[in-house]
């Protein structure tokens, strides 16, 4: 069983942030692209040491997202960052029909997801973006949970030839992974290991959800913990092997049930092996204005609601 220790709080666009240096250094096909946030992306540290690799289009997300296109048709390896609502939504026309229709080797990073942007409100907190990449063909989508998440996850993505979609966030969070493990695309880490109940969680969720897996172990739950950071390609075989075991699931994520996380996880068992599931997420709401905590606890995306979620999972087990 992996032991979780939490060693400090930090923004996981940091990471992104402190991946791309890296990259800089390491990839000389690494171009980047950003939609006039590049403070806010922490992509300042490659303009300054790569400034003929880095191009600032302004407030043009969607030229952005073609230029991306056209430079990785001559070979290069472009990473596009703005906020998430505007890397999705708002050039939705053109990633699907420049970037995963024709299979383009294009980066898309996207920042400030789901409630934790806080104050600027529902109009900025897209809960949508999983479910628009993943539904499209040709698209790896990517939630990493932490700064050494964020950071592995950004070097893997410019080893893997395709379209990506890498998610990440604004606030600071507990920073808890390995800072030395790579990313695997497509491999889910169980982070403990259980008998009870299996918590898929992903992104922000993944800290709630092995606090709540502690709590639970106090009143003798025994819950496994797995981090599917890779929403697509998902591992079904991970999943498959938890769910077996426990035979009941709660699912976890900053984003709308429908289309998320929780809506894969229950695509694959219903096929292959149907458990009760109980799913933490935003239940067909828009977010409003609001504090990060304070946000994620209106909309019980937290350790709490993960719990209440367990007990009525077993329940629900139980009488069957």
């Amino acid at each position: 069983m992996k032991t979780v220790e939490l060693t400090e709080k930090k923004d996981t666009r940091s990471g992104f942030g402190e991946g791309l240096l890296e990259l800089g250094k390491i990839n000389p096909k690494v171009v980047v692209l950003c939609a006039d946030l590049t403070g806010s992306l922490k992509m300042n540290m490659f303009q300054s040491e790569f400034s003929n690799r880095f191009f600032q289009v302004g407030i043009a997300e969607a030229n952005m997202i073609s230029i991306a296109a056209g430079m990785a048709t001559a070979g290069y390896i472009p990473f596009t960052g703005t906020f998430a609502n505007f890397s999705t939504g708002r050039v939705y026309d053109q990633i699907r029909q420049g970037v995963a229709y024709s299979e383009k080797n294009v980066k898309i990073c996207a920042s400030h997801a789901g409630l934790t942007l806080g104050e600027d409100g529902a109009t900025h907190q897209i809960l949508e973006d999983i479910g628009l990449m993943k539904m499209l063909p040709n698209m790896t989508v990517i939630v990493p949970c932490d700064f050494n998440q964020t950071k592995a996850a950004t070097l893997a993505i410019a080893e893997h030839s395709g379209p990506v979609y890498l998610r990440f966030g604004r606030p600071a969070v507990p920073n808890f992974t390995d800072p030395d493990k790579k990313l695997e695309i497509g491999k889910a880490d169980i982070l403990k290991e259980g008998n009870d109940v299996s918590i898929f969680a992903t992104g922000h969720l993944v800290w709630h959800a092995i606090k709540a897996a502690e709590s639970l172990a106090e009143s003798g739950v025994d819950a496994e913990v797995v981090n599917i950071h890779t929403i697509k390609p998902i591992d079904v075989n991970a999943i498959l092997q938890s769910i077996r075991k426990t035979r009941c699931a709660v699912t976890a994520e900053e984003h709308m049930i429908n289309g998320g996380l929780g809506d894969s996880i229950a695509q694959i068992s219903t096929k292959h092996f149907p458990v009760p599931i109980e799913m933490v997420g935003v239940d067909d709401k828009f977010g409003e204005s609001g504090k990060p905590d304070q946000l994620l606890e209106k909309y019980g995306l937290n350790a709490d609601n993960i719990i209440k979620n367990v007990k009525t999972v077993i329940e629900r087990k139980s009488s069957r």
